[in-house]
């Protein structure tokens, strides 16, 4: 997203902000003051902002220190995994592994985060999810002018803004989120250029790589990482021949010593081609420095000692973080581990790796003589394929059939188009249909909520055009509503175990597959492929009555395309992928770890609740 896009009307024009090369530190011009804001950039190229709080903690620790690390801990506890350090500019998940880009951007001290101001959207979990910078820069321009609404689509976005409501609707599935406004803490300011000196990585303006202690720690730990990569590959793939590309810069070991060999030696990008073996513990590199070897990953003295001689002890007040080394006997575990040890020990903590808890995520082998059917239920496989229209119905049918007229309607805004009713519908002069004059107003028969008629024949004809309606106050559904779920199999079947929390029942394994295709004329961007990530997935259910009840209406969901749609992945980020569509399951057996698993006693009556808002209950299952 970028200031310098067209927007739509009704959109404020957002001020254009300097944006600055991930890799690097940028500054502004000379006697300019601009807002601070370090930003991380996830898997899927977008960069996401920290907190201001945060950026003023990250902005301290760069006057002391332009190559030390930052804790991120210290100063948001939901964060202490993560440590930013400031010679790559990197993020680094000690529990995980996880390396990010991070960078420091600019804004003009009157935006948002130069005010403090924020802006917000409910997630599924009624937790709140700050916009990107530059989309809450875009916002809060808008609400300054007081435009009565505000449409993302020209930064990629099928949204619409609705400050009177203070709501953001999806124009493809007319659903909508709360979204806020908040006072915050002011990101930092800076005024003038920053130092050459406190420019980095380091060595990136004259080409010469740093040979400071850290750093050849971190490039080693990174060659000795790709080095046990490629052997494990070998053994895997004999014969294959690959090649990592993970280590940029110049080469730390000139050509023929044995111990590694750069092709392209400091063009930026090219990889670093480690055999096998390269690094045995306790070898030394240029300078006299000793790489760790991989037998003294549990022994935090030896690394410190030989990372920062210097710092050999731990300065007073500083907290002793924890590092959890990744369980399983990957070969990356070892070096991903000393990696984290390096960053820790560069600001002078002590390192202790642990083991993480992992979640049991499948039960024990099951032969398939074990495998029966789900008694009571008929069948155990169920298949959707492409959708079918219906054509017996023209959209001005279907909203006539749920609406009764208004002939005095009162004061008060449609909530979709956002006019009042006793005017015309914004959507005069766009949509036009015989018969439905746009200061036609009618009222939904259940609920008694009014809208425009031209404007319910909008959202119809945005929607997926099943027939039925829901309302966009209230969610009340009239008719059967179908969704947009693409083709695909659900398995369902008993096995002999237990989940926790159920010892005396058997469970029910639900199996769902959905292969990658192309998105349909009901989908976000029709005719563009759409990838199924993590597929087949299993999920799991106590096997007593209320758990064959949920089954059931499972099937009726799946029968309605409503268990997944195509979306945005709130997990990754990426963009035209299956996604679960509002209807919780367990994936996790044996455990309950990431929330998504046993025992969770409320589990059952919150799924049927979620059936029932999408308009499957029990009432279904008797019809």
């Amino acid at each position: 997203w970028r200031g310098a896009e067209p927007l739509s009307p009704g959109m404020a024009q957002q001020g254009s902000g300097a944006m600055l090369a991930s890799g690097g530190l940028g500054f502004p011009p000379q006697n300019l003051a601009r807002v601070v804001v370090w930003e991380w950039l996830n898997e899927h190229g977008r960069w996401r902002p920290y907190s201001a709080a945060v950026c003023h903690h990250i902005e301290n620790v760069l006057k002391e220190d332009a190559r030390g690390s930052v804790v991120l801990g210290q100063v948001d506890v939901q964060l202490a995994p993560y440590v930013i350090d400031l010679q790559s500019m990197h993020q680094f998940r000690q529990d995980t592994g996880t390396m990010r880009p991070v960078r420091r951007n600019f804004y003009d001290p009157s935006s948002a985060p130069g005010k403090g101001i924020v802006w917000e959207w409910e997630n599924d979990n009624s937790s709140w999810t700050p916009y990107d910078m530059d989309i809450c820069i875009t916002i809060q321009n808008a609400y300054e002018k007081q435009h009565p609404w505000l449409d993302l689509s020209s930064l990629g976005f099928c949204y619409l803004i609705y400050f009177s409501s203070m709501s953001q609707m999806n124009r493809q599935t007319q659903r909508k989120r709360r979204l806020r406004r908040r006072m915050d803490l002011a990101y930092p300011l800076t005024m003038g250029s920053i130092p050459k000196s406190q420019s980095w990585p380091v060595g990136t303006s004259t080409g010469t790589p740093c040979s400071c202690p850290q750093c050849l720690l971190v490039n080693s730990t990174r060659a000795a990482s790709n080095a046990i990569l490629a052997s494990q590959r070998r053994k895997l793939y004999p014969g294959a021949v690959r090649q990592s590309s993970t280590f940029a810069g110049a080469a730390l070991w000139p050509a023929g010593t044995g111990t590694a060999a750069v092709a392209g030696a400091t063009t930026k990008g090219e990889g670093l081609r480690v055999p096998s073996g390269a690094f045995p513990t306790g070898q030394s590199v240029p300078g006299g420095v000793p790489l760790p070897g991989l037998n003294n990953l549990n022994r935090p003295g030896t690394q410190r000692g030989a990372g920062l001689g210097a710092r050999a002890t731990v300065p007073p007040g500083v907290p002793a973080l924890p590092v959890k080394n990744l369980n399983g006997t990957g070969p990356v575990h070892p070096a991903l581990a000393g990696m984290t040890g390096i960053l820790m020990c560069a600001a002078g903590l002590p390192v202790c790796l642990t083991r993480a808890p992992k979640p049991i995520l499948h039960p024990p082998p099951v032969s398939k003589s074990d495998i029966k059917p789900v008694p009571g239920v008929n069948g155990i496989c169920r298949k959707t394929k492409k959708k079918h229209l219906k054509k017996s119905k023209t959209p001005e049918d279907v909203v006539r059939r749920y609406i009764q007229k208004v002939k005095n309607p009162p004061d008060e805004d449609c909530t979709i188009c956002m006019e009042r009713l006793v005017t015309s519908s914004g959507y005069e002069g766009v949509l036009s249909h015989r018969g439905i004059k746009p200061e036609l107003v009618g009222k939904l028969g259940k609920c008694g909520h009014m809208y425009h008629l031209l404007c319910l024949l909008a959202m119809y004809n945005n929607g997926n055009k099943d027939g039925s309606l829901q309302c966009p106050t209230c969610k009340a559904i009239y008719g059967e509503k179908t969704g947009t779920q693409p083709p695909g199999k659900m398995e369902f079947h008993l096995i002999p175990h237990s989940l926790p929390g159920y010892t005396d029942s058997k469970t029910i394994r639900i199996v769902y597959d959905i292969p990658t295709g192309i998105q349909g004329p009901e989908h976000p961007n029709p005719g563009k492929k759409f990838t199924a990530r993590g597929f087949p997935r299993h999920c799991y259910l106590p096997d007593n009555e209320k758990g064959r009840k949920v089954l059931k209406l499972l099937i009726v969901a799946w029968d309605r395309r409503l268990i997944f749609t195509i979306g945005t992945s709130n997990t990754t980020g990426e963009s035209d992928t299956v996604v679960w569509n509002e209807i919780h399951h367990k994936t996790e057996f044996g455990s309950n770890l990431t929330g998504h698993g046993y025992p969770d006693p409320n589990y059952l009556d919150n799924v049927l609740a979620e059936l029932l808002a999408q308009g499957v209950s029990e009432a279904t299952l008797k019809d």
